[in-house]
């Protein structure tokens, strides 16, 4: 797309204790290949320029040999090592460009169905908007309890998303409001406040609207075994 540079950072430092394995989830196998792989591949195949794969703590030569060079992804650029939390590995990820780069897409590697339209959509949008985040719209009703496990409301479902990655951003936004998050993470976490996506840096720190982009329904998290269950039969 013209002069535009992209870089994404594909997240791969999780634990995955909801999957029952000795083996972390972003490294089993869907039909021989490691989960991690998909996501990577897409990226690899589509007009994205860099990669960047973040790892947990010492995996960073099992990763390069058993995933970059077995299966030669040539544009991941760095692996790197993340972090405690989720958003800790995102803004490690972030520090590690050192290239030129206008956008940036942040992809959580247990999502292995990632595809070139979706790449696609996520890119045209975040040039026009300058931060944007895949979804679909939610199929069933929703209800917000309170502490109790009582109904509070029940929100408009034609208004309510379910949230997925990529999640994209001018790279310039998206690492200021992520220095903004370190700078005041305990604050936060004495006020009780969690951060569950990247969109909710951006809006929280730098108050700026965040698009929602067409996913896909198939676009699913690997999470438990139910969900491995699944991904064989997408595949």
């Amino acid at each position: 797309m013209g002069d535009i540079r992209t870089t994404a950072i594909v997240l791969a430092a999780g634990q995955g204790k909801r999957m029952q394995s000795s083996v972390h989830k972003q490294y089993l196998l869907i039909r021989e290949k490691p989960i991690l792989y998909y996501s990577l591949k897409a990226f690899e195949d589509s007009e994205i320029d860099d990669i960047i794969l973040v790892v947990g703590e010492g995996e960073e030569s099992f990763c390069k040999k058993e995933i970059v060079d077995r299966y030669g992804l040539r544009r991941i650029r760095a692996v790197v090592e993340g972090g405690k939390e989720r958003y800790h590995s995102v803004a490690y990820g972030l520090r590690a460009i050192c290239w030129p780069c206008d956008y940036v897409f942040i992809h959580d590697g247990a999502r292995p169905f990632l595809d070139g339209a979706i790449i696609k959509r996520a890119l045209e949008e975040v040039v026009e908007s300058g931060a944007c985040v895949v979804g679909m719209p939610v199929k069933d009703t929703i209800k917000i309890a309170d502490d109790e496990g009582f109904v509070v409301s029940t929100p408009n479902r034609s208004r309510t998303w379910q949230i997925q990655t990529p999640q994209v951003f001018a790279r310039q936004l998206i690492a200021k409001a992520y220095e903004k998050l370190l700078a005041q993470e305990q604050e936060l976490s004495a006020e009780g406040v969690t951060v569950t996506d990247d969109a909710m840096v951006v809006e929280y720190f730098m108050k700026v609207p965040v698009k929602l982009v067409p996913g896909s329904y198939k676009n699913i998290k690997i999470t438990t075994p139910e969900d491995l269950k699944v991904a064989e039969v997408f595949v």
